[in-house]
């Protein structure tokens, strides 16, 4: 199977980010997404928003921006389109991101009204139906595909990083849960979703590719919503951010990943390998910051050695 690449001038780079509707009264999640939508200025032919469009819930709507060369660009494209949503005031409905409601009850979610979403639920039942959380993920830009498994391996170890500094699910449907991401739980649970698998090559990742579109696991390669994934049209994506409440920490998950990627492509031109954590380590420390967020220990190395978390950052 080839599996096409697009590739990026540079490390361009692309922002996703998904906001609970909330009613401005109760404070909790709205079901609304629909109506929201339908009232947006600036619809195309189609009648949707170039950048502005549904999730999963009917409690959610997600802002996309354009693809950016800087984190500032990013951040006033993504501050142009969220004015376009000030509609939803008059509706009674104020815009709000954490990884999940700390009050709402999952079972109160309605699906949006898109095909795909609902042959997703029809295929995992449960695990779909529940999915009421938020995240944030942000796409940037490599020159080549024979880099992007070295990236995405190397990102791999800062996976607990991303998942600490955005935190901000400790409850669920109103219950503590003793954890500080609900919301890397709940999502983490899919079968296609979880840490990357460890690959060696551009060519293992399109025959891994195959294999699970032979064995019907998936339909599409989109369907494969790991935590850190190469992304055919976008580069690298990162999806362990939990949602972030505020432009500012928009733009440092932003900064953050473009910075990473920038410092992991560069020593590839000059023939260096890129660290590769053992899977073990990745979902050990992943599940550290599940439970502690900023307060975890990680392992640091193959052999056990560990370090707060803090100190690591």
């Amino acid at each position: 199977m080839v599996i096409s690449w697009n590739p990026s001038r540079g490390p361009a780079l692309g922002v996703e980010w998904e906001l609970q509707l909330i009613d401005a009264q109760t404070r909790m999640l709205r079901q609304d997404a629909d109506a929201v939508l339908a009232a947006l200025p600036g619809l195309g032919a189609s009648g949707e928003h170039p950048q502005i469009r549904h999730e999963l819930m009917q409690s959610t709507v997600e802002i996309v921006t354009g693809v950016c060369s800087t984190v500032s660009e990013a951040k006033a494209d993504r501050g142009k389109t969220i004015g376009e949503l000030q509609i939803a005031d008059d509706r009674g409905i104020v815009l709000a991101c954490a990884g999940t409601h700390p009050v709402s009850s999952w079972r109160d979610a309605r699906m949006a009204p898109i095909a795909r979403y609902a042959e997703l639920v029809e295929e995992m039942q449960w695990l779909a139906r529940r999915i009421q959380t938020f995240g944030v993920h942000v796409h940037v830009g490599l020159r080549g595909r024979r880099k992007a498994i070295p990236v995405v391996n190397a990102l791999a170890a800062c996976l607990p990083h991303f998942l600490a500094l955005t935190a901000s699910s400790p409850f669920w449907s109103g219950q503590d849960t003793g954890l500080a991401s609900t919301w890397a739980i709940i999502f983490g649970d899919l079968p296609t979703a979880g840490p990357p698998h460890r690959l060696a090559s551009w060519g293992e990742f399109e025959e891994y590719m195959a294999t699970l579109l032979r064995a019907r696991t998936i339909r599409s390669i989109k369907e494969v919503w790991r935590d850190i994934r190469p992304h055919p049209d976008l580069g690298a994506e990162i999806r362990m951010f939990a949602g972030l409440p505020a432009a500012r920490e928009m733009a440092m998950a932003a900064a953050l990943s473009q910075s990473l990627v920038q410092l992991f492509d560069a020593p590839l031109d000059r023939g260096y390998q890129l660290p590769s954590p053992s899977s073990w380590v990745v979902r050990d420390n992943k599940w550290r910051a599940t439970r502690y967020g900023l307060e975890a220990t990680v392992i640091t190395d193959e052999s056990g050695t560990t370090a707060p978390l803090r100190d690591e950052l």
